[in-house]
């Protein structure tokens, strides 16, 4: 039985169309799944939408349309988008569903039972946006000296009856979590964010609103639903099989990996490991907080109009393209910048200019000057075994920098293996060998075909639709991570004439 891996991404907020920061986390959370699948791992992946809270009940009325409408038109734009963008998610999970409701007050159930749980009044101060209560020593100052969140939203004085989790008795097991693991928080900054934060003390957190009723029902206690990040953080063990599937939670429980913004980590790296903590329930493995997608260096807002349609840039660019770039220019884990002429720029030089190039000049000359079949490398030269150990470094690389979630180095290890074959082919010259040495050019036209399989294979997780168009091509069948250590040859496959797998770009033009 293969070892299993959980990931899961954050489940979005539907209140508005998903925008490219949405559409980035899923990429990177899907192309670390499909890497785990790759090196044999038992992969399930979870994302989603978290359709309750305030913020969704003033949206619907705002729009006026039932809340329960809004949410199910805006999840599906989301699943929608999961879709186009080639995601592969074991199941794209929402808030609203049966299985989760149990599961969200199965969770209540065991922090009451556990003592944790008091009923008093809530006074203080609230971001509706964020969905988020903050302490006024929290708060800074607009431009019109209004008290805004630290992530600058606006803020409203909240007082109503509410249920609170006592979450000051976990501040200890909280610190001590975080010494003794400091893997689970990553990367680093953010581990140093949160633990200043749990080091300046924690007070005792209201998990319940009485002040609409859009949300999971508070067990034995009418007229209170759970505030929406206690339903929310829930989603991570609903999908695992919790409370009814033993099986399925012994299996997948705890998370390998909770991929989120880094806005939202203090709810997954204080609140819910101390809801867990008090559940007597497996923390996750690790929680690591991406940074933000700016556009051309400013931050994306309605108001300033610049926010952008991931669906838009997919179907002007191509959805290889499209994740090619923000996995390979985005250094994973901090904020990066993008833009129309950036990602042309790079898919050209990279996937059009090197790889593409690379693949199609050579299978080309494979189906036009040898009617398709792909020779036998006979006994090679040195070069040639020169060539596929650089490849196979590359590949070693690549897997090595990916499972340490350094995607970025991981992609320019494999750029070595790109690059060595170009310079191969430059040198040999197989158009000349043609001529003069028809063995020798089988040999060389034989080793880039091993090269271009395996690099294939190797970038699978980033642009699987196009590297598997390349090794249909080559009637490659393995695929994955042990493949690159097998005895592969092609030797007498016929090809058609391929055509390109990465064609140039065009600046899209308004």
């Amino acid at each position: 039985m293969s070892d299993p891996y959980y990931i899961t991404t954050a489940i979005h907020y539907p209140n508005g169309r998903p925008h490219i920061g949405h559409a980035y986390e899923m990429i990177a959370a899907d192309a670390i799944a499909r890497f785990q699948r790759q090196a044999g791992r038992d992969v399930r992946f979870q994302t989603g939408t978290d359709e309750h809270g305030l913020k969704m009940v003033k949206t619907a009325r705002e729009r006026d349309v039932e809340v329960r409408a809004l949410a199910d038109e805006m999840s599906g734009y989301f699943a929608e988008m999961a879709t186009l963008l080639n995601i592969s998610c074991d199941r794209f999970i929402r808030t609203v569903e049966a299985d989760h409701y149990a599961a969200s007050q199965a969770l209540w159930q065991a922090i009451a039972d556990a003592g944790d749980l008091y009923l008093d009044r809530y006074e203080g101060w609230y971001s509706v946006r964020d969905e988020a209560f903050y302490e006024e020593k929290e708060l800074v100052a607009g431009a019109d000296g209004e008290k805004l969140s630290p992530q600058g939203t606006p803020v409203e004085w909240t007082a109503e009856e509410t249920w609170f989790f006592r979450l000051s008795k976990y501040q200890e097991p909280l610190l001590a979590l975080y010494r003794d693991h400091p893997e689970f928080i990553q990367p680093d900054s953010r581990r140093n964010e949160i633990l200043r934060f749990v080091e300046g003390g924690l007070t005792d957190l209201s998990v319940s609103r009485t002040s609409f009723d859009w949300g999971v029902p508070v067990p034995g206690s009418p007229g209170h639903v759970m505030y929406v990040w206690v339903d929310a953080l829930t989603n991570y063990i609903t999908g695992a099989g919790y409370p009814n599937d033993n099986d399925a939670f012994s299996k997948w429980w705890p998370a390998d990996l909770h991929l989120i913004g880094k806005d939202i980590v203090r709810f997954h790296a204080v609140y819910w490991p101390a809801f867990l903590m008090s559940a007597k329930l497996p923390l996750p493995k690790q929680v690591f907080g991406h940074g933000f997608l700016l556009n051309r260096g400013e931050k994306m807002s309605k108001s300033v109009g610049n926010v952008v349609d991931p669906i838009e840039l997919a179907s002007l660019y191509g959805v290889d393209a499209l994740r090619y770039f923000l996995l390979r220019d985005v250094s994973f884990g901090q904020d990066g910048t993008f833009s129309d002429e950036a990602i042309v720029t790079r898919a050209n030089a990279d996937l059009s200019n090197s790889f593409g190039n690379l693949a199609q000049r050579t299978l080309a000359f494979i189906a036009k000057n040898l009617g398709g079949v792909i020779p036998d490398a006979g006994r090679g030269e040195g070069a040639d075994a020169a060539l596929l150990a650089e490849v196979s470094g590359a590949a070693t690389d690549f897997v090595s920098h990916f499972g340490d979630l350094a995607i970025g180095q991981a992609i320019e290890a494999w750029m070595r293996g790109v690059f060595a074959c170009n310079a191969y082919i430059d040198v040999q010259a197989p158009w000349a060998l043609r001529k003069t040495d028809p063995e020798r050019m089988n040999a060389v036209l034989a080793t880039l075909v091993r090269a271009i399989r395996d690099l294939a294979i190797v970038i699978r997780p980033v642009v699987p639709t196009a590297s598997d168009t390349i090794l249909d091509f080559l009637g490659a069948q393995a695929r994955d991570h042990a493949a690159l250590a097998d005895a592969w040859s092609a030797v007498g496959v016929t090809i058609a004439p391929p055509s390109p797998v990465f064609p140039r770009l065009e600046l899209a033009t308004a």
